[in-house]
């Protein structure tokens, strides 16, 4: 199972990527920054949901804490993954990642890794995989 969940993890992650490629190239010049933000987090949220609901059946977590661990991990990966490429690739400074989860200065960025946490557990249940 747990390979399972890391490999999809990895999927969700390539579609992140794409999907900040859509938000920097097609959505931000007909929209501007902040609207451009808001409207690529909720299409990262809709495309995470969607990919979890059709490969946690084949992840198969058994259990409802099963399916939370699987969130706990791919919340894990996904901070790791962002701050690291942020810091070693993008060469951002803590400030600047960390300004993306200031929902007081309109980021909504934040929704994105409460979803991915809580999405294997929330697409197990809404499939009937446990009670």
């Amino acid at each position: 199972m747990w390979w399972k969940a890391i490999l999809i993890w990895f999927v969700l992650m390539v579609g992140a990527i794409a999907n900040g490629a859509v938000r920097i190239k097609l959505i931000i010049p007909f929209t501007g920054e902040p609207i451009g933000h808001v409207i690529s987090t909720a299409l990262l949220c809709v495309l995470i949901l969607v990919i979890t609901w059709a490969m946690i059946g084949w992840i198969g977590p058994l259990t409802d804490q099963q399916a939370r661990g699987i969130g706990t991990v791919w919340l894990l990966l996904t901070l790791g993954f962002e701050f690291g490429a942020g810091a070693l690739i993008s060469h951002r400074t803590w400030p600047e990642m960390l300004a993306d989860y200031n929902v007081l200065n309109g980021r909504v960025w934040v929704v994105v890794p409460i979803i991915t946490f809580l999405a294997p557990s929330w697409m197990a249940k809404w499939r009937g995989q446990f009670p």
